[in-house]
């Protein structure tokens, strides 16, 4: 899904019959700032340059009705604070200020030849984009307009687009979240109370839609699957996991089926992601779509639809944010902690994200799942070693917010109990991560990721205004 991005740009219409060539020299700025934004995956709603109050009014009228998900301001020269208001007030978008320069430096030498006092003063105000940064800013703090700013250069300036390059990500996933249907199975594992959401927050701070589904209902499609389909899904099984000898086929069958039938729930339902939990109290048909619930599960998550167990609404949403981010984002909490070699064990039962697994994901037979009578087969797999993002959701004192952190999956024995499990080390140490990442109150479940994307998340967070403290 493309972001839509607003782009305007701010000058002074008095400038432009003093200074000959400036405006449109400033003009190809924004050209070329506007075609590379587009190269970063977004959708630019362009409005050019704005110079007068009354451009303004009207420029903030058409970003509201292309309702924008981001507003990039971008500084060509100064400008006045009356130019800049009535857009952003208007289109009511979260606004970033581009304060880029044309290059690394004026050239004095070539500037201080040019004689005339005229085309010197044109020259040097090509170069003063810093100039009403502090007016613009001033003008959002007291009209409590939150904003956030990229300093650096047009071109070749790795760092400045990296920002851009992330608040672009960020926005796409705010956006992603916005349209997010999820899905809510079943009920809750009875006891664990720091797994219990409030909806009604998930949806205001995120957007989307809570889709509430019974679990007959899957098991009545489940039915309605022919032999034709179980057979071509036992064939993407076969490509997709390595199933051991041990698993009967028997079972195999049965998680096609159910895999087929989650498959017809989910494109019925146009959902993007699914909670899920249920004991049973003597409803077989029930209990085994359930049991039989994880391969296919599995298979959504890696095509983008993740799936939680546990009912872990709060964990599905930080799946959702790391996998729209291109991180995937596996079901994850605490298994042990190795001192000896100074890592976090992390892993669950249920559904992995087979799309980030370190080689390929096993299926095994399991008689239990920890804490729970179960049955069936279930997936082992461990996270691709190398660079990972730990996510949570973490809802307190009625506000939601996103803790993470950076560490690193590595090599070295796991638990080979039919779990996802990985080994994890952080740079504060097995101790340091814990004992900070556990301050924060978040539940025992988080969702983990590919790749560092620290900032990209904390950017998604400042969209939304809500906090991310980041752990290591």
């Amino acid at each position: 899904m493309q972001p839509r991005v607003g782009l305007f740009s701010i000058g002074l219409d008095a400038y432009w019959p003093q200074f000959p060539g400036l405006e449109q020299r400033l003009r190809g700025y924004s050209n070329r700032l506007a075609a590379r934004i587009e190269q970063l995956g977004a959708e630019v709603v362009n409005l050019g340059m704005i110079d007068t109050p009354g451009k303004a009014a009207a420029a903030g009228h058409a970003l509201r009705r292309a309702d924008v998900d981001l507003i990039f301001l971008h500084i060509t020269t100064y400008a006045l604070s009356a130019t800049v208001l009535p857009v952003v007030r208007r289109a009511t978008a979260p606004v970033i200020v581009l304060n880029l320069a044309p290059a690394e430096s004026i050239d004095y030498t070539a500037f201080n030849r040019l004689g005339d006092r005229r085309t010197m003063t044109g020259d040097w105000l090509a170069f003063c984009q810093a100039c009403p940064a502090p007016e613009i800013a001033n003008v959002f703090a007291r009209c409590g307009i939150p904003f956030f700013q990229v300093t650096g250069m047009l071109e070749n300036d790795a760092s400045a687009w990296s920002e851009i390059e992330d608040w672009v990500a960020a926005a796409r996933v705010m956006s992603v979240m916005e349209r997010n249907r999820m899905g809510v199975m079943g009920h809750y594992y009875g006891g664990m109370l720091d797994i219990y959401s409030d909806l009604t927050l998930q949806c205001a701070t995120f957007g989307g839609h809570v889709e509430m589904i019974e679990v007959d209902e899957l098991a009545a499609l489940r039915e309605a699957v022919d032999e034709a389909a179980i057979r071509a899904r036992l064939d993407d099984f076969a490509l997709s996991f390595d199933i051991q000898p041990n698993c009967a086929a028997k079972d195999l069958a049965l998680a096609a089926r159910t895999s087929v039938a989650l498959d017809c729930l989910v494109e019925r339902h146009r959902l993007g992601s699914l909670a899920y939990f249920y004991s049973g109290a003597g409803n077989r048909a029930n209990e085994d779509a359930i049991s039989s619930i994880i391969l296919g599960a599995s298979l959504l998550t890696a095509r983008g639809v993740p799936v939680a167990g546990e009912l872990e609404i709060k964990n599905v949403q930080a799946m959702k944010i790391l996998d729209s981010f291109g991180a995937g984002g596996s079901f994850s909490e605490y298994y042990a902690l190795d001192f000896r070699d100074d890592v976090v064990l992390l892993g669950h039962d249920g559904p992995g994200h087979i799309a980030i697994a370190e080689g390929k994901t096993k299926v095994r037979p399991l008689d239990v799942y920890h804490g729970k009578v179960g049955r069936g087969l279930s997936v082992e797999m461990s996270v691709k070693h190398g660079p990972v993002t730990l996510l949570s959701v973490v809802e307190s004192a009625g506000k939601l917010k996103l803790l993470v952190a950076e560490g690193e999956s590595v090599p070295g024995p796991i638990l080979e109990i039919g779990n996802t499990n990985s080994r994890y080390r952080f740079p504060s140490g097995a101790r340091g991560f814990v004992n900070a990442w556990n301050s924060h109150g978040p539940a025992h479940h988080c969702a983990i990721g590919v790749g560092h994307i620290a900032a990209k998340v904390g950017k998604l967070a400042q969209l939304l205004n809500i906090e991310c403290p980041r752990v290591c």
